[in-house]
């Protein structure tokens, strides 16, 4: 029996309904509908895929997707709903329906969901060849979000470019950073002496500092101590995480970086101080509180000395 277009939308909210014999035909009128019906449908589906007895219609509508006309999936690729892109997408990279290179300029588009970001420079990287290079592996590593430059770098490794993963060790985001130092390892490159180098020019590899607290040793802490005075906010930044990392922090040294006039610097030297808590001066993070301090401090110190209350606390607990 043909159901007019208007009452679909109501066929699959019927398809969920509590009543077991409205759910039975409402489930068999839908199932009669055609592929190219069910797509206009596909945002409702979704959310009513949410309940306990929401999984038929997506199922049908699954179904529909995977085996239809490659067309139906493709018109869903820029639908406005995300839930339905992100659908659209996974079922055309199961069904390969987009070619390496336009899945990884979709990769790499300036503003997206990242989801979808991450699954096509995964399946662009998949799907490339040693000549893809341009097409493929160049825009994902010059994409700005962090979920496709790893991919990117990754690339550099199958196109046998290794030497030029050096240029992401300085990466700003941490998972790039690791990719590359492994990429660069594979070419028989040690990063370490490269890390080391770059922060002998901190101003133009400002994330350096995090790199060499990421693979140094403990003979890099006096240069990373060095670095939380440099005068770029993202080296100071960079560099108590690297402490950090290297298990070098000292508490009355890095205290003072909570009055930072950065507030990235102030939110590092707080992550940092957080384990250390019960070890800082109780009046100087009161102090903190002041209304003529800088919010970033305010919170900071707000944030540490309820962590010393419950270092406090803990330590104050009976034994067994």
């Amino acid at each position: 029996m043909a159901v007019a277009p208007g009452l679909r939308p109501l066929l699959v909210v019927r398809c969920a309904d509590r009543v077991t014999p409205v759910r039975d035909r409402a489930r068999a009128l839908l199932g009669e509908t055609a592929g190219p019906q069910l797509a206009p449908l596909a945002p409702l589906i979704l959310l009513l895929s949410r309940r306990d007895r929401g999984g038929f219609a997506l199922r049908l509508l699954e179904g529909a997707l995977r085996q239809g006309a490659a067309q139906n999936v493709e018109a869903l690729l820029t639908y406005g709903d995300r839930a339905v892109r992100r659908l659209a997408y996974r079922i055309a990279v199961d069904r390969q329906l987009l070619t390496p290179a336009e899945l990884a300029r979709t990769a790499a588009a300036a503003s997206g969901d990242t989801s979808v970001q991450a699954l096509c420079a995964d399946a662009a990287l998949a799907g490339a060849g040693e000549g893809d290079f341009d097409a493929v592996v160049a825009p994902l590593l010059a994409s700005r979000s962090p979920q496709v430059r790893p991919a990117g770098v990754t690339g550099l490794r199958r196109t046998g470019r290794h030497r030029e993963a050096i240029a992401f060790l300085a990466d700003r985001s941490a998972l790039v950073r690791a990719c590359a130092r492994y990429v660069v390892r594979q070419g028989g490159t040690d990063p370490l002496p490269l890390y080391r180098s770059m922060c002998a020019d901190p101003a133009r590899y400002p994330a350096a500092a995090a790199g060499l607290g990421e693979c140094g040793s403990r003979a890099d802490v006096d240069t990373l101590w060095h670095l939380t005075g440099h005068q770029l906010p993202a080296v100071r930044a960079h560099a108590v995480s690297a402490l950090c990392a290297l298990d070098a922090v000292r508490p009355d040294r890095l205290r003072p970086l909570l009055d930072d006039l950065s507030a990235v610097v102030v939110r590092a030297a707080a992550r940092a101080l957080q384990p250390h808590a019960a070890t800082l001066d109780t009046d100087l993070l009161r102090a903190g509180l002041a209304p003529d301090r800088a919010r970033p401090t305010r919170i900071a110190a707000r944030r540490l000395l309820e962590a010393q209350e419950r270092a406090h606390a803990r330590g104050a607990r009976p034994g067994p």
